[in-house]
């Protein structure tokens, strides 16, 4: 991989090139180059906030964010985002990575599609959160230069039908497990792909509860 883009260094230790092949491996080209968007759009967030941060550990999360749509989960009961958090949680505790670093990055992903409170929390959190949404969505687009756009787009493509295809990958690794999009955006994607799907309703929870008044 070419090593800067966009002004980002690709980290290149032997954590980051074990989550590389891991993710390559499992994952399809069209989810690992989102993966690697991600990782540069969050830390170019970053470098705008003027964030210290750590590298590693936002490309480990870019990596991993996805991971829990894979087919291995295809019988889990969670939230996909938990799934990814227990993955990159296994990974990291074979380095020498601090407790409360790797705990860190399980919160980066479990929270990634929980809008609002990412921002608020450290800058490995937000940044994930950012460079996902940005990549996905368009979320500040603006606030990148048609440079840095054109760059990273350059190096790893969204190839023709990325938006499409990325909402099908996402509803292939939850519609066995509906329950689990309850107050996310996931409840949205399977809105879309699942006809028969019936998203749950807060206030109808609260209503028809067990409890008589």
């Amino acid at each position: 991989m070419k090593k800067t883009i966009a002004g980002v260094d690709i980290p290149d230790g032997a954590m980051a090139r074990a989550a590389t092949d891991l993710t390559r491996g499992t994952e399809s080209e069209l989810m690992f180059h989102h993966a690697l968007r991600t990782f540069l759009f969050g830390a170019l967030t970053g470098y705008r906030e003027n964030w210290a941060f750590d590298a590693d550990l936002l490309y480990v999360s870019a990596m991993f964010h996805n991971a829990g749509l894979n087919a291995k989960y295809q019988d889990s009961p969670y939230r996909f985002e938990v799934d990814s958090a227990n993955a990159a949680r296994d990974f990291l505790q074979q380095y020498a990575v601090a407790d409360q670093r790797i705990e860190e990055v399980w919160a980066a992903l479990a929270l990634h599609t929980t809008p609002g409170i990412p921002e608020h929390m450290s800058p490995l959190i937000a940044m994930l959160s950012a460079g996902v949404q940005m990549d996905v969505r368009g979320a500040r687009y603006d606030e990148f230069t048609a440079q840095q756009r054109d760059e990273i787009v350059q190096a790893y493509p969204r190839e023709s039908g990325f938006k499409k295809k990325l909402i099908e990958a996402y509803a292939r690794g939850m519609e066995h497990r509906p329950a689990t999009t309850f107050g996310t955006v996931n409840a949205d994607v399977l809105d879309r792909w699942d006809p028969n799907y019936r998203r749950l309703n807060f206030c109808g929870l609260v209503l028809g509860c067990d409890w008589p008044n």
